[in-house]
């Protein structure tokens, strides 16, 4: 049985959940201790325990020591399944990160899945649905993944109610993933979401981008959420030839909605004054699919501490090799094959 250390790296949930994919589809058992170590509440949570028990339901699996505040975790695999699958996390937990634990299990089922996922679409330190929707499953469609997702309902944080289905087939024969361009620039557009809020947040965040951006009116739009509880969220879309980013900042008690879009701006603004394809944190979650698919190379614009973890993680399971180092502007990383 493999054993990992989740204090090692940024020490965040991001280690067990890489270990519940990778288990899943290398038939590898494995025990953590020291989970979340480096948050400022160790050990599980619900959106974690989602993910270790959606694991389990998608492979056959048998998790030990899974409950909430847990700092320790047995997990062992059974066979990746497809099938009809519902999962919620209940609070205002990430679906976006229990999606993308499932995914490569899904990927390598025996028949096609359907996921319906109930919690947050917009939530705190997680990639947004819209994220997922339009940056990270495009380079996945690339090499071959058939995978498709429908919103139901956004869910913002903190009260989340948010639902969505994504429908994912087999991938027998995926292609070696090449990303290291973006191509020529084919727009920059934003929106600010909002849900049970004043609309003059969103006008205000909309002047914000319209400046910091250079954006046109038809540039922008301001959408109204149904949604249980109040939330906000700005996000820019920078569309590339090749690829299409997207910069999110939720809106949050205390903080000005000026200062959120700012942010937001910020985010894209330093990416595209740069000449790498992915972004920081598209770039972490690239690595994981890559390596159990057919590999392949990316540039991105920085490499986060996440992105080293990931790197220890994924080698803890696959005789792999990652490779990474300054390319013009930019970081080159390229993947090879994994082999179990």
């Amino acid at each position: 049985m493999i054993t990992i250390d989740g204090s090692e790296g940024e020490g965040g949930g991001q280690v067990l959940r890489s270990a519940l994919s990778l288990s899943a589809c290398t038939g590898q058992a494995f025990r953590i201790k020291n989970i979340r170590s480096g948050r400022k509440k160790p050990g599980l949570m619900r959106q974690h325990l989602t993910c270790v028990h959606a694991a389990a339901a998608v492979c056959g699996g048998k998790a030990v020591g899974g409950q909430l505040g847990s700092t320790e975790l047995a997990f062992t695999p059974g066979e990746p399944r497809g099938g009809e699958f519902a999962f919620d996390v209940g609070t205002a937990g990430a679906t976006t990160l229990v999606f993308q634990t499932l995914l490569p299990i899904l990927l390598a089922a025996d028949e096609p899945s359907t996921l319906r996922l109930c919690g947050g679409t917009h939530t705190m330190s997680a990639p947004t649905l819209d994220f997922v929707t339009h940056a990270f499953l495009p380079p996945l469609r690339a090499v071959g993944a058939r995978v498709d997702t429908s919103l139901v309902r956004r869910g913002f944080y903190p009260a989340a109610g948010g639902e969505w289905t994504a429908t994912i087939a087999p991938l027998d024969a995926p292609a070696p993933l090449d990303l290291c361009e973006r191509g020529a620039i084919v727009s920059v557009t934003a929106e600010a979401l909002r849900a049970n809020l004043r609309s003059d947040i969103c006008e205000r965040e909309i002047a914000v981008l319209r400046d910091a951006l250079a954006l046109s009116e038809d540039a922008v739009r301001h959408v109204t959420c149904d949604g249980p509880g109040p939330g906000n969220v700005v996000q820019v879309y920078a569309e590339h030839e090749a690829h299409t980013e997207v910069f999110s900042e939720l809106g949050r008690y205390g903080v000005k909605a000026e200062t959120v879009a700012r942010r937001a701006a910020d985010e894209a603004r330093a990416y595209l004054s740069g000449d790498g394809t992915v972004s920081e944190h598209l770039a972490d979650q690239l690595l994981l699919p890559l390596a159990l698919l057919a590999g392949g190379r990316f540039t991105a614009t920085v490499l986060s501490s996440h992105f080293h973890t990931n790197v220890r993680t994924i080698g803890t399971f696959l005789d792999v090799d990652v490779e990474f180092g300054a390319h013009a502007q930019s970081q080159m990383v390229q993947v090879g094959k994994g082999v179990v």
